[in-house]
């Protein structure tokens, strides 16, 4: 992998910039912005098993459904809210109407149908998001963005309202290639000094380390952020190929709670584990 064989990758001036990361330093919850270079790697099934695994760690979580265009974090645990944050936004709701509870014992916050037209990054789309983040983030320990894929002006605006990033990838080229993308981007655009990094569906133990520092190679040779050091990547581990997870996929059910003692399961287990210990300690 090289600069060279990132034909997606974007150049940055001809990106809307988005804000510098959002601070919630003294506002409650940490928030965590999970995202991806391109779809269809796992990265709402990810959100959804992590939100769960933090839930039975006795954290209080509510997972956002940050992609307005492409929403589908409702498919995936199978609720069918009556008030979503297109209500919200549209000021037909208040914000707690639209706040409910997940089979895995969190809290979300469903984009739902209709938000085509704040699939743009408008001002009125950055102060509703703003107000919705500062609204709740008072009331929870850890909150999940669960972002849309790529590199989009709304994508890297909500990805800005976190103090960390979580990108999820597949050990595919196709998959890598965006997520090397995505993460130069955040570098030269969020001054991110560093990105925490899970890969889905890998094949066989360490292959996701292996995977994070060939990543970390060509970071260091094309990116630097703006300190002028390259960004760091975090690995936080690897969630085994596992049929059990198409499995609870095709079934609308959390595999934390269908299958709690799959692999799959054990991996997202230990990510919220490192999480908590990393990021949500006293001192973290």
């Amino acid at each position: 992998m090289s600069d060279a064989l990132t034909p997606s990758s974007p150049n940055p001036a001809a990106i809307v910039p988005p804000t510098p990361p959002f601070s919630a330093a003294g506002a409650g919850a940490r928030i965590i912005a999970i995202t991806s270079g391109k779809g269809g790697v796992g990265k709402t099934f990810v959100a959804a098993n992590l939100a769960t695994a933090l839930t039975r760690r006795g954290q209080r979580v509510l997972v956002l459904d940050a992609d307005l265009g492409l929403a589908n974090l409702d498919v995936v645990l199978n609720l069918h809210p009556k008030v979503t944050l297109h209500d919200v936004f549209t000021g037909k709701a208040p914000l707690q109407d639209a706040i409910i509870q997940a089979p895995g014992g969190f809290s979300v916050l469903l984009a739902g149908s209709g938000m085509v037209e704040y699939s743009r990054l408008t001002p009125e789309v950055r102060n509703q998001f703003l107000n919705v983040i500062q609204e709740i983030a008072p009331k929870y320990d850890v909150v999940l963005l669960d972002t849309g894929a790529g590199i989009s002006d709304v994508v890297l605006f909500s990805i800005s309202l976190a103090s960390e990033v979580l990108i999820v990838a597949t050990p595919e080229p196709t998959s890598l290639t965006d997520a090397y993308a995505a993460i130069k981007v955040l570098a030269m655009q969020q001054k991110r000094q560093h990105v925490r990094m899970v890969i889905n569906q890998a094949a066989r133990a360490g292959d996701g380390r292996a995977i994070t520092s060939q990543l970390q190679l060509v970071l260091d040779r094309f990116v630097s952020t703006g300190s002028g050091r390259p960004v760091r990547l975090i690995h936080m581990g690897d969630i085994p190929a596992d049929p059990a997870v198409r499995d609870a996929v095709m079934r609308r059910q959390l595999l934390l709670l269908q299958m709690p003692g799959c692999a799959a399961s054990l991996a997202i287990a230990q990510l919220a584990n490192k999480i908590e210990s990393t990021l949500l300690a006293p001192n973290a």
